[in-house]
């Protein structure tokens, strides 16, 4: 079954932990000094923030699946739908290991499509090697929406 999927950036992650688990009804379900992710069911989304870099804000979009059938099937959508399509295979990012790819919509809004494998201790594979990095993932360049990066270069999140 698939999941809707929202990452925001924050300012004042205890602020914005206190916020949402009152608007949500619910504690996170993970819970990092720089991120916080709550695993909903009703509404059914992975809803994630953190205070690592980007601007405050809506940074991406995405849809989490359960198995690599669906995530195949979100790929082929995706494809059909003539777009650059950023394929990162394994990797890890936001505390977890997933196979994914992003896509870009014709606004420039950048959609991850991921299935989560495991969860890590480290917020990607490269924060053990350099934990003051503010980059997310292997490869990011400077940071900004996943969806400019993502077209043109190996980079991004959650």
């Amino acid at each position: 079954m698939k999941r809707f999927h929202v990452h925001a950036h924050v300012d004042d992650l205890q602020a914005s932990v206190a916020f949402y688990a009152k608007l949500f009804g619910a504690a996170p379900t993970r819970l990092e000094a720089d991120y916080a992710k709550w695993m909903l069911d009703d509404p059914r989304i992975n809803f994630a923030i953190s205070s690592r870099g980007g601007k405050p804000g809506v940074d991406h979009l995405g849809i989490q699946v359960d198995t690599p059938e669906e995530l195949a099937e979100l790929k082929a959508r995706a494809r059909e739908a003539d777009t650059a399509l950023l394929d990162e295979g394994a990797t890890t990012c936001c505390y977890a290991q997933s196979e994914k790819h992003w896509v870009t919509d014709p606004q420039g809004i950048a959609w991850e499509q991921f299935q989560t494998l495991a969860d890590i201790p480290t917020f990607s594979a490269t924060q053990a090697a350099a934990p003051q990095a503010g980059a997310c993932c292997p490869g990011d360049a400077p940071r900004g929406k996943p969806v400019a990066i993502a077209v043109k270069a190996a980079g991004s999140c959650c």
